[in-house]
């Protein structure tokens, strides 16, 4: 499927489309599309409607045997690291001698061994806490023995597929994973042996052992079969990295990082753990792949706001499976700061093997980079503000009107409406704003192209469930700059529209989270709006909002603000975890805010320049990275 297509797909269509080759993957282990077509997928979907349940279905593979069992102490995931320089962070908190393995690419899994050393259950990770039961799967996995002299011990490891033997499945699956995944799960146990499974154990719990050296030689006594380690100090962690990355495609089985762990078991305990890693152990992960190519123009996108956003066109380059030929520059400020010229021999990374991004300019051989006099789309004069440059006419900008409509849309939960469809009512002059969608009829909707009677009348059957609305949303669908989740959910804690109207910048900027800009903005936002605001109360009831209790947690009483691309997790996420742990999301830089948090995919502008303009006059405003935001939150 090319790209156009997906981005044609409505929402309905893309739900059907994930659940479809979910299932497929999962359930059925016979996909019929690439990891990476997949994930394309998810990730418009999660654009067009980011609280689609069938999100949180991504993933799932509980349940496909039905019987599960808690585990004696919970399966954590592991912390990650991309430099040496966060690896020796880690490191510092320590001393002694490290273990270093290569990460396999596996589904983990945990071994009980009874009173009389016999095998007594087999358990995947699951969500960490319990796991799905493959006891009789796991008798005809190879390196995985039945019977072993230790006693009442849990062996951990990783259940994988042979590259070898994957050669054979290739043509059929999208990769070994999910391949051994779904072949440790079968119904049929016998028809595990099929696919000529394998088992790296990595762990033994209650040997008493003291240090993982004694752990390994215990597990290789007992018949296990054990992935290659080596014992290194801290001055030797980078040089075995290095090693195992250079040799990571000569190994019968798929790497993607190496795993480093203190030894000494009792150094260990000290360390402890979070809820979600052990403090004594690191995946330091293979950067997503890096290229050099020559970025050959640079068009300007229009976004809802107005802002004009410089987005390069390069020479066709490989990276992690993708064919990369458009990258975003974030925002001319920054292209500038990096010597973008047209042409240039750029370096293009897939950051967490994602997001692609321009890391640096390795030779200028063009012009430098201009900003555009006119908007792309309209014709109307540019401005500059800060680092980003912005239509000075987005009223009268049909693309800013229809991302506008769109916008809306996706807020209030209007399903239906692709741009395609949004364009053609705006030229036709069906929907000037978004309170016209409350005025069409389903004859208005049938003469559009590719609309028949049935669809037509469905999407008149959406907007008609979406007239009742919560204050917060109907806050938030204006699209005023600066009015989102977190600002919208404040206003909302008043009650009605009225007082919301009628509040002046000093009564906002009193609240602890919103700065003066963000205070102005949505002020002067709210008077711009008040015409739409009144078409739209004509056909919409908005439901009264409840005042926000403060949240008990580690983080309550602090304020935070992301800024640049997250590769953890998406941006609403991470807020939501905030909020969580009690803490709340700033609408801007200001000198009250606590911590700016920027992203590791890159994209950080004025905010990051605001936050330490602010530090150097005294502000407490602190600024982490984002692995420093999980270390805090997690």
């Amino acid at each position: 499927m090319t790209a156009k297509k997906r981005d044609k797909m409505s929402i309905g269509e893309l739900e059907e489309a994930v659940r479809k080759h979910n299932a497929l993957y999962f359930v059925k282990h016979t996909p019929e599309i690439s990891d990476e077509e997949f994930d394309r997928l998810v990730e418009i979907l999660k654009k067009k409607k980011p609280d689609s349940p069938v999100l949180t279905e991504i993933g799932s593979d509980i349940g496909v045997i039905g019987k599960t069992v808690r585990h004696d102490m919970p399966m954590l995931s592991l912390d990650k690291c991309y430099t040496e320089k966060d690896l020796n962070h880690w490191a510092s908190k320590f001393d002694g001698k490290i273990l270093a393995t290569p990460k396999i690419d596996g589904c983990a899994v945990a071994l009980r061994y009874g009173q009389d050393g016999h095998l007594m259950l087999a358990a995947t990770r699951g969500s960490g806490v319990e796991g799905e039961v493959i006891t009789p799967n796991a008798k005809y996995v190879a390196g995985i023995p039945q019977k072993i002299g230790l006693k009442n011990v849990e062996v951990r490891g990783e259940i994988y597929m042979p590259l070898s033997v994957f050669k054979k499945f290739e043509e059929a699956f999208a990769n070994p994973r999910n391949l051994a995944a779904g072949a440790i799960k079968q119904k049929d146990p016998k028809k595990t042996a099929n696919y000529h499974l394998r088992f790296f154990g990595y762990e033994l719990l209650g040997a008493g052992c003291k240090t993982e050296e004694a752990k390994r030689h215990h597990l290789k006594k007992e018949g296990f079969h054990l992935v290659e380690g080596d014992l290194v100090d801290k001055k030797g962690m980078q040089k075995i990295f290095d090693e195992y990355f250079r040799e990571r495609n000569k190994r019968d089985y798929e790497t993607d990082g190496v795993v480093f762990k203190v030894d000494s078991v009792a150094e260990q305990g000290e360390l402890g753990a979070t809820a979600h890693h052990p403090r004594f152990a690191i995946a330091y992960k293979f950067q997503g792949d890096a290229g050099e190519t020559k970025l050959r123009d640079v068009i300007w996108s229009v976004s809802r706001t107005g802002t004009i956003t410089p987005v390069a066109f390069v020479d066709p380059v490989l990276l992690s499976g993708a064919t990369i030929q458009r990258v975003s520059l974030h925002n001319f400020g920054l292209a500038k700061k990096m010597g973008i010229t047209i042409p240039c021999k750029v370096l293009v990374v897939r950051r967490g093997g994602v997001i692609p991004n321009i890391e640096k300019v390795i030779e200028e051989k063009g012009k430098p980079l201009t900003a555009p006099k006119k908007c792309p789309s309209c014709g109307s004069a540019v401005a500059l503000r800060d680092d980003f440059l912005f239509c000075t006419n987005p009223k009268k900008c049909a693309v800013t009107t229809i991302a506008e409509l769109d916008y809306f849309c996706k807020v209030v939960g209007i399903d239906g409406f692709g741009r395609k469809h949004l364009q053609q009512l705006y030229e036709k002059g069906l929907v000037k704003d978004p309170s016209d969608f409350y005025l069409l009829k389903a004859e208005d909707l049938v003469p559009l192209e590719r609309m028949g009677e049935t669809l037509a009348a469905k999407l008149v059957a959406n907007i008609e469930a979406k007239k009742k609305l919560p204050l917060a949303v109907f806050l938030r669908a204006l699209g005023i700059p600066g009015l989102g989740k977190h600002v919208a959910k404040i206003l909302a804690g008043y009650g009605t529209l009225d007082p919301i109207l009628k509040m002046k910048k000093e009564e906002l900027v009193s609240i602890h989270t919103i700065g003066e800009k963000i205070a102005e903005v949505v002020v002067e936002g709210l008077k711009e709006k008040h015409s739409l605001i009144e078409s739209l109360l004509q056909t919409v009831a908005v439901e009264k909002g409840r005042p926000i209790k403060a949240s008990e947690g580690p983080l309550k009483g602090k304020s935070f603000l992301f800024t640049g691309a997250l590769l953890a997790m998406e941006r609403n996420k991470a807020e939501e975890l905030v909020a969580l742990l009690g803490g709340v999301t700033a609408g801007g830089v200001s000198k009250n805010l606590d911590y700016l948090v920027v992203g590791d995919g890159g994209g950080a502008g004025s905010k990051l320049d605001k936050a330490k303009a602010l530090q150097e006059k005294g502000a407490k405003v602190r600024i982490l990275s984002e692995k420093e935001f999980l270390k805090i939150a997690l």
